[in-house]
Protein backbone atom coordinates (compact mmCIF):
# COMPACT_ATOMS: atom_id res chain seq x y z
CA UNK A 1 0.00 0.00 0.00
CA UNK A 2 2.97 1.98 1.16
CA UNK A 3 4.34 1.92 -3.00
CA UNK A 4 1.09 2.64 -4.48
CA UNK A 5 0.46 5.64 -2.31
CA UNK A 6 4.06 6.51 -3.34
CA UNK A 7 3.38 6.36 -6.83
CA UNK A 8 0.14 8.38 -6.93
CA UNK A 9 2.01 10.93 -5.14
CA UNK A 10 4.91 10.90 -7.45
CA UNK A 11 2.63 10.47 -10.61
CA UNK A 12 0.20 13.88 -9.35
CA UNK A 13 3.51 16.02 -9.08
CA UNK A 14 4.57 14.81 -12.43
CA UNK A 15 1.43 14.64 -14.70
CA UNK A 16 1.69 16.54 -17.47
CA UNK A 17 -0.66 19.29 -18.17
CA UNK A 18 -2.01 18.21 -21.80
CA UNK A 19 -2.49 14.74 -20.65
CA UNK A 20 -4.11 16.30 -18.08
CA UNK A 21 -6.42 18.20 -19.85
CA UNK A 22 -7.23 15.80 -22.44
CA UNK A 23 -8.43 13.04 -19.74
CA UNK A 24 -9.74 15.44 -17.25
CA UNK A 25 -13.71 15.13 -18.85
CA UNK A 26 -13.20 11.58 -17.63
CA UNK A 27 -13.15 11.53 -14.35
CA UNK A 28 -15.78 9.51 -13.13
CA UNK A 29 -18.35 6.55 -14.55
CA UNK A 30 -19.00 2.93 -15.41
CA UNK A 31 -15.31 1.20 -15.94
CA UNK A 32 -15.84 -0.03 -19.27
CA UNK A 33 -17.07 3.38 -20.85
CA UNK A 34 -13.94 4.74 -18.99
CA UNK A 35 -11.45 1.74 -20.44
CA UNK A 36 -13.26 2.10 -23.80
CA UNK A 37 -12.22 5.44 -23.81
CA UNK A 38 -8.97 4.91 -22.28
CA UNK A 39 -7.79 2.22 -25.18
CA UNK A 40 -10.11 4.36 -28.27
CA UNK A 41 -9.00 8.05 -27.83
CA UNK A 42 -5.14 7.74 -26.17
CA UNK A 43 -3.92 3.60 -27.04
CA UNK A 44 -4.06 2.95 -23.14
CA UNK A 45 -4.10 -0.66 -22.07
CA UNK A 46 -4.10 -2.00 -18.49
CA UNK A 47 -0.44 -2.39 -17.28
CA UNK A 48 -0.78 -3.22 -13.84
CA UNK A 49 -3.69 -3.71 -10.70
CA UNK A 50 -3.82 -3.85 -7.43
CA UNK A 51 -6.50 -4.18 -4.76
CA UNK A 52 -6.32 -1.34 -1.60
CA UNK A 53 -7.39 -1.54 1.88
CA UNK A 54 -10.35 -0.13 1.01
CA UNK A 55 -11.56 -2.37 -1.33
CA UNK A 56 -11.23 -0.65 -4.83
CA UNK A 57 -9.48 -1.85 -7.22
CA UNK A 58 -6.32 0.25 -8.46
CA UNK A 59 -5.17 -0.10 -12.17
CA UNK A 60 -2.99 1.41 -14.41
CA UNK A 61 -3.06 1.92 -17.59
CA UNK A 62 -0.44 2.65 -20.52
CA UNK A 63 0.36 3.43 -24.21
CA UNK A 64 3.09 2.40 -26.06
CA UNK A 65 3.97 5.87 -26.31
CA UNK A 66 4.33 6.42 -22.67
CA UNK A 67 1.09 7.90 -21.69
CA UNK A 68 -0.77 6.35 -18.83
CA UNK A 69 -3.83 7.00 -16.44
CA UNK A 70 -4.22 5.42 -13.06
CA UNK A 71 -7.78 4.78 -12.47
CA UNK A 72 -10.09 3.32 -9.31
CA UNK A 73 -13.03 1.43 -9.43
CA UNK A 74 -15.03 2.02 -6.24
CA UNK A 75 -16.82 -1.22 -4.44
CA UNK A 76 -20.20 0.60 -5.69
CA UNK A 77 -19.00 0.31 -9.28
CA UNK A 78 -17.71 3.55 -10.08
CA UNK A 79 -14.48 4.16 -11.57
CA UNK A 80 -12.83 7.65 -11.27
CA UNK A 81 -9.52 8.67 -13.22
CA UNK A 82 -7.24 9.67 -9.86
CA UNK A 83 -3.87 10.71 -12.21
CA UNK A 84 -2.48 10.61 -15.74
CA UNK A 85 0.79 11.90 -17.18
CA UNK A 86 3.14 10.63 -19.69
CA UNK A 87 6.52 8.89 -19.90
CA UNK A 88 5.45 5.90 -18.64
CA UNK A 89 8.15 2.83 -17.96
CA UNK A 90 7.60 -0.50 -17.13
CA UNK A 91 9.95 -1.73 -14.42
CA UNK A 92 9.50 -5.12 -14.59
CA UNK A 93 11.49 -5.47 -17.70
CA UNK A 94 14.00 -2.53 -16.90
CA UNK A 95 14.42 -4.05 -12.62
CA UNK A 96 14.43 -7.83 -14.00
CA UNK A 97 17.05 -9.48 -11.39
CA UNK A 98 17.38 -6.46 -9.23
CA UNK A 99 16.86 -7.18 -5.46
CA UNK A 100 14.85 -4.24 -3.73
Amino acid sequence: MKVLMALIAVAVVILSPSSVAAQAALQCGQRAGVTETLQQNFSEQPVSIGLANNGAVIEVFASQDGSFTIMMTQTNGLSCIIAAGDNWENLGTILSGFKI
